[in-house]
C-alpha cells in the first residue's frame, strides 16, 4: 500500500476532542511515511492517554482514498489495562 496516496484521519469522541483542545495536545501523523495501514485493535498513545482503534471506515473523495479511524475513548496511562 502506498501510504503517500492514502489519507488517514483519526476520529475522536466529543469528550476526547475537548480534552485534546483544552490540553493543547498535538495529534502526530503516526503513519506518515509508513507502508502499513493501522488495524483494528492497534493502540495509540497521545498526550499520556491511550486510544484503541475500534473500527476503520474507507472513503474516497474522487481524488484520494481516505481511511477514517474510529478511536475508543482515551484513558490516562495509569488507567490502561493490557491483556
Amino acid at each position: 500500500m502506498d501510504s503517500h496516496a492514502l489519507r488517514i484521519i483519526p476520529t475522536f469522541s466529543t469528550d476526547d476532542l475537548a480534552w485534546i483542545r483544552v490540553s493543547h495536545v498535538t495529534v502526530p501523523k503516526f503513519w506518515s511515511g509508513h507502508e502499513v495501514a493501522p488495524q483494528v485493535g492497534d493502540a495509540l498513545r497521545i498526550g499520556g492517554r491511550q486510544f484503541t482503534i475500534q473500527a476503520r471506515v474507507w472513503e474516497h473523495d474522487g481524488t484520494v482514498p481516505t481511511l477514517r479511524l474510529m478511536l475508543g475513548s482515551g484513558h490516562a496511562e495509569s488507567d490502561t489495562v493490557f491483556g
